[in-house]
């Protein structure tokens, strides 16, 4: 047990250190424009900045105790140059302008790409800044780096993967320099305040649509002039195939003077075609809504009309389009089906 501890690098204080991290973070007010200040940019030593600092004492201590001159002068340049360079990485951060663009909706488990300009009001260049979705404190972040040049900017593409359907406030981005020397890590937190909408992950080997719902049959026939009156026949219309004619009728049609009649028969007759979740003969809500979302897509590339009816929620009347698709697609994100806990 304690083997397996340690080869996954177990801490003790681990929680602690979570729980306090989230703490101060939800702290943080959560904006789409971050601009960074002397009040929420940090700095603290790196790995390589920590035993810098140990070998200065240890060169001081060598200098004081053989008293070494050329010792002392080293030391001291060496300290100094580290303190020039906090002072500059601070610089090199601060002052800096974060802006996020919007994002457009993506599936769950697919990429989402968040784009983030970097703008520079300052009359000097920024170099090496480094921008990450960082969601687990633990995880190792992905960095992606630029130069900002100055009196311009710079835009920058992150991307992070949401697993689950439905509005989502976007994970927190941290922006940090490590230059001049990587003796010191400057960086600030942002939280963007923009919510991203995650469309179901639609069901891999989906089964074909369902059959379109015929239109309602309890439209009686119209009166022909002269004829019969009969369910299941109407006033004859241009364009009517010729084997919907009633033929016995048309004699005693035409030596009247009236018009002939054709069948109006519910078969005949074009049906809706709509999705809801009973049709798709599944017992769990995400696995039907994981249907569904696939048979809008399918019904979307096929150019069809269909409506979306889900039970308590919305209807959508029948259409078609980008649209459309869009409006479906958003209600299958944010339907919660009777009975699930919110």
């Amino acid at each position: 047990m304690s083997g397996t501890r340690a080869a996954r690098g177990w801490n003790p204080l681990r929680p602690l250190r979570r729980e306090l991290h989230n703490r101060w973070l939800a702290r943080l007010p959560r904006t789409d424009q971050l601009p960074l200040t002397q009040r929420n940019v940090f700095i603290l030593p790196t790995s390589a900045g920590w035993m810098l600092a140990l070998t200065l004492a240890v060169l001081l201590v060598a200098s004081i105790n053989y008293q070494l001159n050329l010792g002392y002068l080293l030391t001291f340049l060496l300290a100094g140059s580290a303190a020039a360079g906090m002072l500059v990485g601070h610089a090199n951060l601060r002052g800096l302008v974060l802006q996020l663009q919007p994002s457009a909706p993506v599936f769950a488990g697919q990429r989402c790409a968040l784009r983030i300009t970097l703008d520079n009001p300052g009359r000097r260049a920024r170099h090496g800044i480094a921008l990450a979705v960082t969601q687990d404190l633990d995880g190792p972040p992905q960095w992606a780096w630029t130069d900002v040049p100055a009196q311009a900017g710079a835009v920058v593409e992150l991307a992070f993967v949401p697993q689950q359907r439905g509005w989502h406030l976007l994970p927190r981005v941290t922006a940090e320099t490590r230059f001049p020397l990587g003796s010191f890590r400057a960086w600030s937190y942002w939280r963007p305040a923009t919510q991203l909408l995650v469309y179901p992950q639609a069901e891999a080997a989906a089964p074909p649509l369902p059959p379109a719902r015929p239109l309602g049959t309890g439209r009686a026939g119209t009166r022909a002039a002269g004829a019969e009156d009969f369910d299941g026949v109407r006033t004859y219309r241009r364009g009517d195939p010729l084997k919907q004619v009633v033929w016995k009728k048309a004699a005693q049609a035409w030596a009247t003077g009236g018009a002939l009649v054709s069948r109006d028969r519910p078969q005949a007759q074009p049906g809706r075609l709509w999705l809801d979740p009973a049709a798709t003969g599944l017992a769990d809500s995400e696995a039907r809504i994981a249907r569904l979302t696939a048979w809008v897509l399918a019904a979307d590339r096929q150019g069809l009309q269909w409506g979306l009816e889900l039970p308590g929620a919305v209807r959508l009347a029948p259409d078609s389009g980008a649209a459309h698709r869009e409006r479906c697609l958003e209600a299958l994100a944010v339907y919660a089906p009777p009975g699930a806990t919110p």
